[in-house]
């Protein structure tokens, strides 16, 4: 049964690579209908394959497997395997990938019909899936590492998918950069569990974790700090540019540039989920380290609230779902610092169904309106597109934990969680998930009202080519609106509150940290969960943003220009995002270009080209011409020359004695 299961991963995973294959060499030959059957196909053959492990390892509890494929590296004391482990972890999340991938394959279809890259996208597409796939069936960092990097590289290639587009390659090219940023703590933090383990693989490494609990290492002079806490912290980092926090977040608003497909591929269950899910595994490390905890929940409170403000004040509805998504990331992070490592899971896995619906719900509205992104330009298209205004409508529902909506349980369990936690700054961590519950709403019914509701703003050329988008884009929509509708109520007791939990030992908690067993003494059942929130005060504060946004973009919108002009220093700061990207720009780019720039002249013009060498050249030509004139063809100057070095060695020769 175990190589039975292990076959069954492998082949999850080479399903989407061969799909990518496909129709990335054979494509053009074979026609968009032919390729987008063929690479669909494979991967709905993935997902339902991933359905069967999800059933027999989380629902049925089969134990977890973990089995090599062939051995990668053997060398002198180092031997790494390209292995993988299918535990309840590992199996939940290639369902939520496969299932997200899915949808987003038979989306594109209808999206992408007239793009002349159609087979080159499928190809991208099914080669990310295959990235992801490989991060979360890996079961050592070093594999784990070549699905994280697989990510990063074919992101870049989809967000400049339209490489035309000067806006498209600067953002690609800042994802990439930004995400190389993380990835070197993630080398850093992969090279110390190397050198003070022996080992990457990760049964290994958390079960000798006490071997190394007392051991130190010096950072700087007279500065020394925990080697648990190291190498945390560096994983820690690598975690923080994947799934975009602060200050690593600066390239995740850019990756609106590519098409919507991927930029619901991306938000909603691969890339940015890759840094949760890599803290999550790596709980047995973490839990040993207080401070990156500590470190861990306030960096994801900051994104939390700081992120979802931003949101508020951007008139791109794609920008504004892609600032949401770095608002529930932070989430995920409090959760993760806060030891709720399965409400952090959780969360990812109900966001994954709602974001992913979001996403594809604007990315129909972007279709109707022939690639108009700028919400000021819609307005009253309901009566033109009721299933897109229904589903749109369900995931903002969901995002703003309404209950008995989705999104409600996770959100919910991570703000008590947040409450009961002691580690060091979750104070700080509860009042920004507390302002985040009325921030959500605020900005995604701001979205919705504009969009769907009120004067219509459309121009006039286009109005009567208003419609609904085909059917091959909104059976997708359905698909993910009825998870987003009811995935929390039936996923939050075995997931959070049943003993033992949905993900059993795939996650580890000390008995000091384990909040969400302090939770579970207060829990009487999803139903009973949804009728109680009336009595939290979570409930009323997403209501209240509810209120606050029909206020002021249907029911009294000139106070929006009013508070405008009446804060207007405060409307520059979230224009400008706080001023990372300026920073960005300004320090880093000029400041790399100048630095570069100076290299150039003194290094390379003036020593290397100038003194090294033109240089040498000039004193080899100058040296030629002084002694060309010692060479005069003349005997008498040449015995003069002899006389001459005669005497002044005899001169020399005599006073020497």
């Amino acid at each position: 049964m175990e190589k039975h299961f292990l076959s069954i991963a492998l082949i999850i995973m080479l399903l989407p690579l061969a799909g990518s294959l496909i129709a990335g060499l054979i494509g053009k030959k074979i026609g968009n209908r032919a390729t987008h059957w063929i690479v669909v196909s494979l991967v709905g053959a993935s997902f339902v394959l991933a359905s069967y492990l999800f059933a027999m390892i989380v629902l049925l509890g089969y134990p977890a497997q973990d089995g090599v494929v062939y051995t990668w590296v053997n060398s002198g004391a180092f031997h790494f395997d390209v292995a993988l482990l299918l535990d309840r972890l590992s199996a939940l999340m290639i369902f939520i990938v496969t299932f997200i991938s899915f949808m987003v394959h038979i989306y594109t279809i209808g999206y992408m019909a007239d793009d002349p890259g159609y087979e080159r996208f499928f190809s991208y597409v099914s080669l990310f899936t295959f990235a992801m796939l490989t991060l979360v069936l890996a079961d050592n960092f070093l594999l784990m590492f070549f699905g994280w990097e697989g990510v990063g590289l074919v992101s870049y290639l989809l967000i400049g998918f339209w490489f035309n587009r000067e806006s498209a390659v600067f953002g690609s090219l800042k994802a990439f950069l930004a995400n190389r940023i993380g990835d070197i703590g993630f080398i850093l933090g992969l090279a110390a569990i190397l050198t003070y383990f022996g080992h990457v693989d990760y049964q290994y490494v958390f079960t000798h974790v006490t071997s190394i609990a007392d051991k130190t290492i010096k950072i700087f002079p007279g500065i020394t700090s925990s080697v648990i806490t190291v190498i945390c912290v560096l994983l820690f980092i690598g975690a923080m540019g994947k799934s975009a926090q602060v200050p690593l977040h600066v390239w995740l608003p850019e990756s609106m540039e590519g098409p919507t497909p991927i930029s619901a591929l991306i938000h909603a269950a691969t890339m940015v989920t890759a840094g949760i899910y890599m803290v999550a595994r790596c709980s047995p490390l973490f839990e040993y380290s207080p401070t990156a905890l500590s470190l861990v929940i306030v960096i994801g409170a900051t994104t939390c609230l700081f992120m979802g403000l931003l949101a508020v004040f951007h008139q791109d509805i794609k920008r504004v779902i892609a600032y949401s998504t770095l608002s529930q990331l932070g989430y995920m992070a409090v959760a993760l610092g806060a030891s709720a490592y399965d409400a952090a899971i959780f969360h990812l896995v109900t966001h994954a169904f709602f974001k992913a619906l979001l996403f594809l719900a604007a990315g129909s509205v972007i279709i109707a309106l022939h690639h108009e992104q700028d919400m000021r330009k819609m307005g009253g298209l309901a009566r033109y597109m009721p299933i897109t205004y229904l589903t749109f409508a369900i995931g903002a529902l969901a995002l703003a934990a309404i209950p008995p909506f989705s999104g409600f349980y996770s959100k919910d369990a991570i703000i008590e969680a947040t409450h009961l936690s002691t580690i060091p700054g979750a104070h700080y961590a509860y009042f920004c998930v507390l302002a985040g519950a009325f921030i959500t709403p605020l900005y995604i019914f701001r979205a919705l009202f504009l969009t769907f509701h009120g004067k219509m703003r459309v121009e006039e050329n286009l109005r009567k080519h208003l419609k609904e988008s085909p059917w091959v884009v909104l059976i997708p929509l359905m698909a993910l609106a009825i998870p987003s509708l009811i995935a929390g109520g039936m996923l939050v007791g075995p997931m959070l509150f049943s003993t033992p939990q949905l993900l059993g030992d795939s996650i580890f908690v000390l008995p000091i940290h384990d909040v969400m067993q302090q939770l579970m003494k207060d829990y009487h059942g999803a139903a009973h969960m949804a009728l109680d929130a009336g009595r939290s005060l979570p409930l009323w504060l997403a209501l209240a943003g509810i209120v606050t946004a029909w206020i002021f973009n249907l029911g009294f919108p000139e106070l929006a220009d009013v508070l405008k002009k009446r804060f207007s220093w405060l409307y520059f700061i979230m224009v400008h995002k706080y001023g990372f990207d300026d920073f960005n720009q300004i320090v880093i780019v000029r400041g790399c270009r100048k630095l570069g720039n100076f290299f150039y002249v003194v290094c390379d013009l003036l020593f290397i080209d100038g003194l090294f060498v033109n240089g040498s050249g000039k004193f080899i030509r100058g040296l030629a011409q002084v002694s060309r004139h010692m060479q005069t063809g003349y005997i008498y100057h040449y015995a003069l020359a002899m006389i001459v070095g005669l005497a002044v060695f005899l001169a020399w020769l005599l006073l020497g004695f």
